[in-house]
């Protein structure tokens, strides 16, 4: 895990950030026989939401989806991040990205700003063969909430149609 006090995301000073400031995102992703498919998603500390989609499996489209969020979520995606525990773990003993795909995330809470990168993980049992299974289930089940609280909020600004 890359851990910083001194700056963040484009360029911030996290010396003069105040608590409640908050940057959040995560991205998964593979490039295979249908070009670069991912899913990323990042809340910013003015409330702004910005999800992203694109899968070319049966020619289908990149979502792009773009939102305001209020206080109160951004307060509870930092609760749910601290309950986590996460901000305490290294992702070094971690399966590094390989060409199944790879997964990123990166959080500025509380003047700290961290980023783990790993593979793809398919389920528990992958975690639980890792070199880190505590530290990779604590990502793996954080990922899960994350995914969760998302399309939750994209279901309930957007109408998707269901795949």
């Amino acid at each position: 895990a890359v851990v910083s006090t001194q700056s963040g995301h484009y360029g911030r000073d996290l010396r003069n950030m105040s608590n409640s400031d908050f940057y959040l995102r995560y991205y998964v992703g593979h490039k295979g026989k249908f070009g670069h498919e991912f899913l990323e998603f990042e809340f910013r500390p003015d409330g702004k939401l910005r999800y992203a989609n694109n899968s070319n499996y049966k020619n289908d489209t990149m979502i792009r989806k773009e939102c305001n969020v209020n206080i109160p979520v951004l307060k509870e995606l930092a609760r749910i991040i601290e309950e986590s525990e996460i901000m305490y773990e290294d992702d070094k003993m971690w399966p590094a990205p390989d060409r199944i795909g790879r997964q990123e995330l990166e959080i500025v809470h509380k003047n700290q700003h961290i980023c783990f990168n790993t593979s793809k993980i398919g389920s528990l049992v992958d975690v639980n063969a890792s070199k880190d299974p505590d530290g990779l289930r604590a990502f793996y089940y954080l990922v899960q909430d994350l995914k969760c609280f998302v399309f939750s909020l994209i279901g309930l600004h957007f109408k998707i149609k269901p795949i």
